[in-house]
């Protein structure tokens, strides 16, 4: 079992920048393909991005391609995401999640952090 914790997020202005990370404890994350799937108010939730065990292998929606960047660092236990270019339609509470799949649907992940949010304003 894995327990995740996110941090990073919070008030950007569209055009700026934001590093989001989650911290895993408990097993190691490198047993574990890992992504980040976000929620906006009134809304669905949504996948953003997976990565790979060994970090060879990234996946992203199409709304989100050359603007976000999903890497991990399995040494210290903790995946990222980059996003650049934010836009107001980003805004959402940001989860990451653990899982054995290889699959872009939430409910084949198994572990999820609490979420941070993240605010673009116009």
């Amino acid at each position: 079992q894995v327990q995740l914790v996110e941090s990073g997020g919070g008030l950007v202005q569209a055009g700026g920048s934001l590093r989001l990370s989650c911290a895993a404890s408990g097993r190691t994350v490198s047993s574990y393909r890992m992504g980040w799937f976000r929620q906006a108010p009134g809304k669905a939730r949504e996948f953003v991005a997976r990565i790979s065990k060994s970090g060879g292998s990234t996946y992203y929606a199409d709304f989100v391609k050359g603007r976000f960047t999903i890497s991990r660092d399995n040494a210290k236990n903790t995946v990222y995401l980059q996003m650049n270019s934010l836009k107001p339609e980003d805004t959402a509470v940001y989860y990451c999640a653990a899982t054995y799949a290889i699959s872009n649907v939430g409910n084949s992940y198994d572990y999820w952090g609490q979420g941070t949010q993240v605010t673009v304003s116009s």
